[in-house]
């Protein structure tokens, strides 16, 4: 696509987007250029009508009555299928419960305890998002002398992968650069050695078509607030192959996990399938908030989704290294777009402070140590315009050097 001379040609290409209906689903300020759905999606209309709902009628007059009566029990299963059909699975295969974290340690858990002897060590790319790191940090001293973590650099991934290893854990899309593995031929390269592969999703569903049958990955977790827009901590999502279900245990064996929770039994049964890996009673209303968001996807083809993210990403990166030439600014990202997620990084020495300028005037992006910009591009609100716009502000920003104010450079707990 040639990159637009002006912004009344992005405006044409919004005009023109067979997607442009869906932003009038979501509740965004007219004054506020947000470019960090990859963080926190915003809300949805359906989102605020479901919690409104569950809160008012649900909790407040039918109460108990609600797990039976509007089927609360069955939502981390129906939720679950939601999301299935947007990481390329069986409904049956996925669950929506607890949060990334915890489903990562559940899934890891419960397939380490079971691995084949000789086969303990777990395979982590250097850099990846921290919880991941520090999940299977713990579960290295949880197993002490059996399991072996290690973390390696992207391009050590082959050579660490070897006849000892029994797991493969891996982001989909780096959270820092945007830069996506070929899913298949990871998982391929990990099981012709026999080992498992269990993908962080969070960065890329809602955004990135996922095949998660179709590539034969084991194991998947994701969250439910970046690009699911479900709101701040919303629950996540996990996936275990069907083939694998039987044999893992739940990695937490709670209550809801039990094969009959109502009959309290002393002693653990798993519940059969994915729902052994529900722990403790579902927070009902983050996962209405979540039914809500989902609402938007019904129907809406990622093929399409995909296309607009790669054209939003390449407008932003053509806009930047053209008008912002002379300041500096270093893509993080890769330039193939086969390569990249669905948001695009910078490297700037002021790249705090200029974040923090760029929202005073109204155009949200986040910042990640130690230097990098990062705007997400979310192709179910974000425009074309809203890209002119925000390289028009930072260009501003820029120019009047910003980005070195005291006021802004200062910084606060949440980047």
């Amino acid at each position: 696509m040639p990159v637009p001379a002006s912004r009344e040609a992005c405006e044409a290409l919004d005009r023109a987007d067979p997607l442009s209906a869906l932003r009038e689903a979501f509740v965004l300020d007219p004054a506020t250029v947000y470019l960090d759905g990859n963080s926190l999606g915003p809300l949805t209309h359906a989102a605020r009508r479901r919690v409104q709902e569950t809160v008012e009628r649900q909790w407040g007059q039918d109460l108990i009555r609600s797990w039976n009566q509007h089927d609360w029990i069955g939502l981390p299963e129906r939720l679950g299928a939601r999301i299935a059909r947007l990481v390329g699975a069986p409904a049956a295969d996925v669950l929506v419960a607890d949060s990334t974290s915890v489903n990562l340690f559940k899934l890891g858990a419960a397939f380490l305890a079971c691995a084949r002897a000789g086969r303990g060590r777990v395979v982590s790319e250097l850099g990846n998002f921290p919880t991941d790191l520090y999940v299977l940090q713990g579960l290295e001293a949880l197993f002490p002398g059996r399991v072996e973590f290690c973390a390696v650099p992207r391009d050590g991934l082959e050579d660490a992968i070897d006849e000892r290893t029994a797991l493969v854990v891996l982001t989909h899309v780096h959270y820092r650069s945007a830069r996506m593995y070929d899913m298949a031929a990871v998982t391929g390269y990990a099981h012709a050695r026999g080992a498992a592969a269990l993908w962080d999703l969070s960065h890329s569903v809602g955004a990135v078509p996922l095949d998660l049958a179709g590539t034969r990955a084991d194991l998947a977790v994701g969250c439910g607030y970046k690009y699911l827009n479900g709101g701040p901590g919303a629950p996540a999502f996990l996936y275990v192959r069907s083939d694998l279900q039987a044999a893992l245990g739940p990695g937490i064996a709670g209550w809801m996990g039990h094969e009959a929770p109502f009959a309290f039994d002393d002693d653990y049964r798993p519940a059969v399938g994915v729902s052994r890996f529900r722990a403790g009673t579902p927070g009902i209303l983050g996962m209405a908030a979540l039914d809500g968001s989902l609402d938007v996807f019904d129907g809406v083809d990622m093929t399409a989704v995909r296309d607009k993210s790669v054209a939003l990403c390449e407008l932003l990166i053509a806009l930047v290294e053209s008008r912002c030439a002379r300041h500096g600014l270093q893509l993080v990202s890769p330039r193939a777009a086969a390569e990249r997620g669905s948001h695009v990084s910078f490297s700037h020495p002021d790249g705090y402070g200029i974040i923090q300028a760029l929202i005073a005037r109204g155009v949200v992006g986040d910042f990640r140590t130690p230097d990098v910009l990062r705007f997400g591009l979310a192709p179910l609100y974000t425009r074309y315009v809203d890209v002119w716009d925000a390289v028009d502000a930072l260009l501003a920003v820029l120019d009047h050097g910003e980005g070195r104010s005291g006021d802004y450079a200062r910084m606060q707990l949440v980047t």
